[in-house]
């Protein structure tokens, strides 16, 4: 392989639009809970993070019980959605993408990447339900990591590559991919559809629709 370069991708924002699942997920959670539902978004602005990390962020004076109340019924009720409804349902792609992918899996010099706040169970569902098996090298998931923008996750696909930040890229659409990748030296491009406001990214590069991410990626990535 000439030069091989790693595209990391985020999930929630990036590939998918899952907002609708997320929102109503946290609907049931508080609800269960007993505590008031944040706006739809505060919910939105928190999705990347580990769940007892958002929750913290959510409501800032619960206590450690509520907080584990909420992580569980926000799994539940997630959980309960995709299984009635299916991944690519509650999960759809972002017009673009699928071809996005395509493009990038094809060229011989790309391993394909994915570091997200889902759980490991939650990545697998999504990937089963695009038929994504074998498309992407390394997965890293919160389960196994700090939340973002903790550069672990980054940290442990260049370790699986073996390759150098100088030859990997982060796609986001949140500030907490932005402050990962800068966190792990390596660059980022950030996308202007997901969760996060445009002007508050902060990027190498900044892309309005999926069919400029492969140019950004070239120029980033230059031989």
């Amino acid at each position: 392989m000439s030069n091989p370069r790693v595209v990391i991708f985020d999930v929630d924002g990036t590939l998918v639009d899952s907002q609708n699942l997320i929102v109503s997920a946290m609907e049931s959670a508080f609800e269960a809970a007993s505590l008031a539902l944040p706006e739809r978004a505060a919910l939105l602005s928190i999705v990347g993070l580990s769940l007892p990390v958002a929750m913290r962020v959510l409501v800032p004076d619960a206590t450690d019980s509520q907080i584990q109340t909420l992580v569980e019924g926000y799994k539940s009720a997630y959980f309960t959605l995709r299984q009635s409804l299916g991944s690519a349902e509650t999960s759809p792609l972002f017009p673009g993408i699928d071809a996005v992918l395509a493009d990038l899996s094809a060229q011989p010099q790309t391993i394909l990447a994915v570091a997200t706040g889902k759980s490991r169970r939650g990545l697998d569902k999504l990937i089963e339900g695009h038929g994504w098996q074998g498309l992407f090298f390394s997965g890293q998931v919160a389960d196994d990591h700090p939340s973002k923008p903790n550069p672990s996750m980054l940290s442990a696909i260049l370790r699986d590559t073996g390759l150098d930040p100088d030859r990997a890229v982060m796609i986001g659409d949140t500030s907490f991919d932005m402050d990962m990748a800068r966190a792990a030296g390596i660059r980022s491009i950030a996308v202007g559809w997901g969760y996060h406001r445009p002007e508050t990214l902060v990027a190498d590069a900044f892309v309005k629709t999926p069919a400029e991410i492969l140019p950004a990626i070239d120029t980033l990535l230059e031989d």
